[in-house]
């Protein structure tokens, strides 16, 4: 079984890579199952229908979110009705949204689990680990976490928690991915940050003249970087006991071109 997961999905140019890559990457690599965080694929932040049915019509089997995941209230019409979306399950108790899913994949259960960080974040969330465990013994083969999160050690913290009862736990939120992919214990793939889906000549998916000058102390709204984009994530093979072998980084941007597998 390999399952892709795509790195923060940012904006239109985000969109783009997807629809330029996914369907060969899903050949190249054999590609039984995608997931991707969506998080910001609305012009940057949130999702809107017309941009979940994109990313069905692409071929992505599930889609995580984070803490920009009402940030378009559009989604709050249909999101009774998305059955690919997962949203945060230390998310306020008041808002809706399915925090893990099952999928079946050629006979093979696959759960999709979405969590928030809280160093350094909204503390509108709760702590993960304060709920992490109602979710540890649950039906599935695989079950794969992604932590939507700041702090790396927030995520190695839960993917080590976890490692006796899920089989991955992966990384997103930072918008850079990590260099520290490995099987922990020979039991979970993991990685810090899948990395961003989107702008490659930005700073996080936003315009760089535009973030400058907010960090010199001027008035500037960030505006999402419409140049050259860049798919990122991590392929993860698992074996017919539903045990992690591989986890591999896929980037193509400009200096990385794409190199099937």
């Amino acid at each position: 079984m390999k399952v892709l997961f795509i790195g923060d999905v940012v904006g239109n140019v985000g969109r783009q890579m997807i629809e330029d890559y996914l369907y060969r990457i899903r050949k190249d690599y054999q590609i039984d199952f995608v997931i991707a965080n969506v998080e910001n694929a609305t012009h940057g932040k949130g999702l809107n229908r017309k941009h979940y049915d994109f990313f069905t019509f692409e071929g992505v089997d599930c889609m995580t979110m984070g803490n920009h995941t009402f940030d378009k209230k559009e989604l709050f019409d249909f999101i009774d009705e998305a059955d690919r979306l997962v949203v945060p399950y230390n998310q306020p108790r008041v808002l809706p949204g399915v925090s893990s899913r099952v999928f079946n994949v050629k006979g093979t259960k696959i759960r999709v689990t979405n969590a928030l960080g809280c160093v350094f974040m909204d503390n509108r969330y709760s702590n993960p680990f304060d709920q992490i465990d109602d979710y540890l013994n649950l039906e599935q083969d695989i079950h794969i976490i992604d932590i939507h999160a700041e702090a790396t050690s927030e995520k190695i913290g839960l993917a080590y928690y976890c490692r006796d009862k899920v089989q991955a736990v992966l990384g997103t939120h930072t918008h850079v991915q990590t260099a520290d992919e490995r099987i922990i214990d020979g039991k979970v793939a993991f990685i810090s940050d899948a990395g961003m889906t989107g702008p490659y000549l930005s700073s996080l998916g936003c315009d760089l003249d535009s973030v400058i000058a907010r960090m010199r102390g001027l008035s500037s709204k960030f505006l999402i970087s419409e140049n050259s984009g860049q798919l990122a994530g991590v392929v993860m093979e698992f074996n017919e006991q539903h045990q992690p072998i591989s986890i591999e980084r896929i980037l193509i941007n400009e200096d990385h071109p794409y190199k099937a597998s």
